[in-house]
């Protein structure tokens, strides 16, 4: 009898620590949320961007919010941006957006919202989404994008082209588009 209360003793003890057990997965992602937190914030944020101490772009921000306290570094500027970008010759292009993410490791800044780029020869590209990769000084989207300069003016899906728009290709175009024809007997 002693044997048969030892073993529904230890049963008992085990059914309940078994069955009192909770699903703490709940908790433990609002913990994980909370460490995604900003390592830092600042606001009226001026970042200059050099090379061999020439400027090469100057990025300005409302807001800044800093998460390289994460295993894959990044920055968000959830109020916009204005990015001043330089070539050579000094000559400043522009692009402004609602939203931007900074990848750390990649050096890719995602332009959101409303991005507007105008170049200095007064060329002007708007469209939903445009990444800038600050080492190559390469802009490229998938998306719809509209371009006017004093030649064309055309829109398309998907563009990849130099800082300067003196080198792009696009997807299929939709609008007008300038062309000199000459003709050689």
């Amino acid at each position: 009898m002693n044997n048969q209360v030892r073993v529904l003793w230890n049963f008992s003890l085990i059914f309940i620590i078994f069955f009192s057990c909770e699903d703490n997965s709940k908790i433990l992602n609002e913990i994980n949320l909370e460490s995604q937190e900003p390592v830092g914030i600042a606001n009226q944020i001026k970042m200059i961007y050099t090379d061999s101490t020439k400027i090469k772009a100057i990025l300005t921000a409302p807001k800044h919010l800093d998460y390289t306290n994460l295993t894959f570094k990044y920055s968000t500027f959830p109020e916009g941006l204005k990015v001043d970008f330089f070539d050579e010759f000094g000559n400043k292009n522009q692009a402004i957006s609602d939203y931007g993410i900074l990848y750390n490791a990649t050096k890719i800044l995602d332009l959101k919202g409303n991005v507007i780029l105008k170049s200095f020869d007064g060329s002007e590209i708007n469209t939903s989404q445009l990444f800038w990769d600050i080492e190559r000084e390469w802009l490229f989207t998938e998306k719809y994008f509209t371009f006017k300069d004093s030649s064309y003016d055309f829109q398309a899906y998907r563009l990849d082209a130099n800082k300067e728009f003196t080198k792009f290709q696009t997807g299929e175009l939709v609008g007008k588009i300038m062309v000199n024809d000459s003709i050689d007997n």
